[in-house]
């Protein structure tokens, strides 16, 4: 009896030692609105403290028509076989609006709960915090709760991470080298893709067209000054679109924008072509120094690398779309940004050695030099008409690359029986290629004619109908189109408890096209997607409603595909950011199976 009487006194004597927080210390809980729509709701977790993931919840408690749209939270992680947040957790709520008629303005009340433990021994009771906002009600969008269907949710719980979700977190976690590293690698991977082809005749014309006493030297440096350029346009970007949501190289994709850059790439290629020289006046070359010019060049090659960048290159990837979230989320924009640049950086090392290269055929001029200049114009000339693509139909496309390709033709001799210097050999190579080129800009007009849409195969509608005449239907996939989240749930009144593919599209986004071009036309690929609902949102114009899409899902820039189970909650972890190969879309729809 009195060893049981000791026990008591030494365990009670034992635990009184140990000083628990308060509630109020042990959840710091605040709550601020963003863009009078949404309300970021942040909690600091003392140490050792811990939270339930199922104890956080959110309601409305007053608001007049006012509702939740949706809520996201961090991503819990198994602790004493429950999922809980032992690291600070962030839950943002998304209003919506119902039908009824609202003021501009309306007072919210919103009341979060939670409940959670101390590792060492105590659990909290469920605990709760109202707060009062004032809501912008002609921002939100309409509440799919005043329809029978069901929308599509913004994420679904689950421990899986996607690829973008992944790199996001391991920014959090990361040394800030390691990063930077990791990211550079990223960049090097991203310049193999078609991102940062355009931007390679872009600076070989810029070098080639400084004249014949650029050294090699010079040409490295104007070379880093287009790649930094570039890459504080990209970081600068990157960083306003993860700390706003804005996507800034979507803005800069007007039509007037568009027309207007061609305009300059047509330009730059004639003077290519010897029929003028684009100068500065003599008056203003009078007076100023030979430094002076030599510091204007560098900085038209730094405005013509950082406008290359917004405008030729609007690209998003994995890498990119984690950096951007891990920007929302954290709102560090100092490594966020750090990562965005060290990626652009590692995309602009092809173009470093392009640039320096070119900087090589300078000191020796000579009649080679005009045929390098006329290879550099036709390039321009190529880049102005993959640029209008984006805003002109793809019949005008046709007859613009019949055009350029015509024009090329004739460059090389196509319809002359001229003498050229050199051996016969050469000749001949020359003489070949100008008749294809010819016959290929033949062959695009008929196709523009034809209503063709691919350059690469212009005579496909031709093609199509010989073979339908054959009793051969071609396969292909079918999307529904929408542009708002209410054409989204409209289309998805018309597929109950089926799967859906949401992919984000833009005429603007190169990725999109490889995407439609080469993944969406394999055999194998459309005959996974025939068990899904296909639907495009598209995001060309960037409009409000079109932002307000993007929004909702998180989504920074096109392409971007998203799956939805029958259930219509999204499989985050089946994220697919940026081009992928038919190879790892069949690999990747394969694995899906198991969950979907």
């Amino acid at each position: 009896m009195k060893f049981l009487l000791f026990l008591t006194l030494s365990l009670t004597s034992l635990f009184s030692m140990v000083d628990f927080l308060t509630p109020d210390d042990a959840f710091k809980v605040s709550a601020t609105i963003k863009d009078k729509t949404y309300v970021d709701v942040d909690i600091k977790l003392a140490k050792d403290i811990y939270l339930y993931e199922k104890e956080l919840k959110a309601k409305i408690t007053k608001g007049n028509g006012v509702v939740l749209d949706h809520i996201e939270t961090a991503k819990a992680v198994d602790h004493h076989e429950e999922l809980v947040f032992l690291s600070d957790p962030n839950m943002i709520i998304y209003f919506a609006k119902t039908d009824k008629a609202l003021n501009s303005n309306e007072k919210v009340e919103v009341e979060v709960s939670y409940q959670g433990c101390s590792e060492q021994g105590l659990c909290y009771e469920p605990l709760s915090k109202t707060f009062t906002f004032s809501v912008d009600t002609s921002k939100l969008p309409l509440s799919s709760a005043t329809s029978s269907v069901k929308p599509l949710k913004s994420d679904v719980e689950e421990v899986a991470l996607s690829e973008t979700d992944m790199i996001a977190s391991a920014l959090s976690d990361g040394n800030m080298i390691w990063v930077i590293l990791t990211f550079l690698g990223f960049g090097l991977l991203l310049s193999l893709t078609p991102c940062v082809f355009p931007m390679i005749p872009i600076l070989s014309s810029v070098i080639i067209s400084q004249g014949n006493g650029l050294t090699t030297k010079r040409a490295f440096w104007l070379s880093l000054v287009y790649v930094l350029s570039m890459s504080v346009a990209y970081t600068l970007a990157g960083v306003l679109a993860g700390l706003f949501g804005a996507n800034l190289q979507a803005a800069l994709q007007e039509p007037w924008i568009i027309f207007l850059f061609s305009g300059v790439f047509v330009a730059l290629s004639f003077s290519m072509f010897g029929m003028y020289e684009l100068q500065m006046p003599n008056f203003i070359q009078s007076r100023l120094s030979k430094k002076s010019e030599e510091r204007g060049g560098v900085i038209g090659v730094a405005i013509m690398g950082f406008l290359s960048a917004l405008i030729v290159g609007p690209c998003i990837a994995a890498p990119l779309a984690g950096a951007l979230i891990y920007i929302g989320q954290s709102g560090d924009a100092l490594l966020g940004g750090a990562a965005l640049f060290a990626l652009s950086m590692g995309m602009g090392v092809p173009l470093l050695v392009v640039g320096t290269t070119a900087g090589k055929f300078m000191p020796q001029p000579g009649g080679w030099m005009d045929a390098i200049k006329d290879i550099f114009g036709v390039l321009m000339l190529g880049v102005a008409v993959w640029m209008l693509s984006r805003v002109v139909s793809a019949q005008v496309t046709m007859y613009l690359g019949s055009f350029l390709l015509l024009f090329s033709a004739i460059r090389l001799g196509a319809l002359e029986d001229r003498k050229r210097e050199g051996n016969h050999n050469a000749k001949s190579a020359i003489k070949t290629i100008s008749v294809f080129l010819l016959m290929y800009a033949i062959a695009m007009f008929i196709g523009g004619l034809s209503n063709a849409k691919d350059l690469f195969n212009p005579l496909e509608n031709l093609t199509t109908t010989t073979i339908t005449q054959s009793s051969v239907v071609k396969k292909e996939l079918k999307f529904t189109k929408v542009h708002s989240i209410k054409e989204l749930n409209e289309a998805l009144a018309l597929n109950k408890n089926k799967k859906v593919m949401l992919d984000f599209y833009a005429d603007w986004c190169v990725s999109c096209k490889e995407l439609e071009a080469i993944t969406f036309k394999d055999a194998t690929v459309i005959e996974e997607l025939n068990n899904y609902v296909l639907i495009k949102a598209d995001i060309t114009a960037n409009d409000k409603e079109q932002k307000e899409l993007s929004k909702k899902f998180g989504v920074f820039g096109p392409p971007a595909l998203l799956f939805f189970n029958k259930e219509h909650e999204r499989v985050r972890s089946s994220d697919v950011i940026g081009y992928i190969t038919p190879e790892a879309m069949i690999a990747h729809l394969a694995k899906m199976k198991g969950f979907m």
